[in-house]
């Protein structure tokens, strides 16, 4: 019950007809040439370190009406510049110009903005090695660099 030497050509071109079809998928094309990971700001990685080059407020999207206090970082592993997001009341107090801070993704939809803040999809967890979070409620102090 051996398959004819047409049987074995007609499955390999078959295999091959399909390998070469996939590259019309955009989903598979974007997947196996990385590019989510080029576009990417920390490269892949969950979490990265950068360092303050300023403060700025970005006003929310419409219909809310507020400044969110943001800060501009440049991340030190590839030298790409984002802007995160400050969590906590006060918090930005805590951050001046040339701290280290440690970013992670906000967690929007496809790695993208998340609520009211056009262009920011990043949040700050750390500054000089100390939880922000634990700063904001007095729990730690920041280190005297």
């Amino acid at each position: 019950m051996s398959q004819g030497a047409n049987g074995l050509y007609a499955a390999r071109k078959l295999k091959n007809d399909r390998q070469e079809r996939r590259w019309k998928d955009e989903d598979y094309k974007r997947r196996m040439l990385g590019l989510d990971k080029k576009t990417d700001p920390l490269g892949g990685s969950p979490q990265a370190r950068g360092i303050v080059l300023s403060k700025v407020g970005v006003e929310a999207k419409q219909p809310n009406s507020a400044v969110r206090k943001c800060v501009r970082a440049q991340i030190i592993k590839n030298g790409r510049r984002l802007t995160a997001f400050v969590p906590g009341e006060n918090a930005i107090s805590f951050i001046d110009a040339h701290d280290e801070v440690l970013v992670e993704g906000i967690g929007g939809a496809e790695g993208g903005a998340k609520g009211d803040m056009p262009g920011v999809g990043h949040k700050v967890i750390k500054v000089n090695g100390v939880s922000l979070e634990e700063l904001v409620r007095g729990n730690k102090e920041k280190p005297r660099r």
